[in-house]
């Protein structure tokens, strides 16, 4: 099989769903996965190198019956895109309930932990072995929003997941890198009111530049389509002018 085999995580919308419509295009074949099976199959468009996994990164037993599914359909795995998040509550650490707290890293954690666990084990048994992790991060990694506790100190570990796999993944040739992505126009983003006004840390809300989500993925596409001997450990990308350090 001459295409190169990718699973994108969060496929259904944002990030995911224009990374996976690259890959695509690039010639992938691309496993969707996610929750809401009818975005997936949205993303899909009907693609014939489109197969539609959806499941809940948060269980270990369908994380592992989803690559069970792509390998029994396509033969392995050569490319993950552990994308799946969500952004939490608006809340520091003196205001989040633990019930918040926990979600949040149950997805944007655990949930990157069991896919890149068993995007390892795949990669590591396959014939040729190998294969390449892209996590996604956030400029959230390096500098946090106002009231986003939970979602940086999951961001910051997922800087840490990165960091580990590619060193245990080393005598497999599996490698790892992540990919840090500020004010891409998205879903998320709107929540966030980052075009209408984001929260800054001196109190006051302002219009921050965002920029166009397809040309995030095109920065996922570049890592992903990289050769075995060569890896971007880390890349940021991020709206020109975007208030990065100090967030204003």
């Amino acid at each position: 099989m001459d295409a190169r085999i990718a699973v994108v995580t969060g496929a259904g919308s944002g990030i995911g769903r224009a990374t996976a419509q690259a890959l695509l295009e690039a010639g992938f074949r691309v496993a969707l996965v996610g929750r809401r099976e009818d975005a997936l199959r949205e993303t899909a468009g009907g693609h014939p190198r489109a197969l539609v996994v959806p499941a809940d990164v948060t269980s270990a037993d369908q994380v592992d019956a989803l690559f069970d599914t792509v390998v029994a359909e396509w033969g392995r795995v050569d490319v993950l895109f552990n994308n799946a998040g969500v952004f939490g509550p608006a809340a520091s650490a003196a205001e989040i309930s633990p019930t918040d707290w926990q979600a949040t890293l149950d997805v944007n954690v655990t949930g990157a932990l069991l896919c890149a666990g068993a995007a390892m084990r795949t990669m590591i048994a396959q014939r040729p072995s190998g294969g390449r992790i892209i996590n996604n991060g956030s400029i959230s990694a390096h500098v946090p929003r106002p009231l986003s506790v939970a979602y940086t100190v999951s961001k910051h570990a997922i800087t840490g997941l990165t960091k580990s796999l590619d060193l245990d993944g080393r005598p497999h040739g599996i490698s790892a890198g992540q990919i840090d992505i500020g004010n891409a126009r998205t879903e998320i983003m709107d929540r966030l009111g980052v075009g209408d006004g984001a929260l800054q840390a001196d109190g006051t809300r302002r219009t921050e530049p965002t920029f166009d989500v397809v040309d995030a993925a095109r920065a996922v596409l570049f890592m992903a389509q990289l050769p075995p001997e060569a890896n971007v450990a880390s890349l940021t990308v991020a709206a020109a002018g975007m208030p990065f350090g100090g967030r204003g």
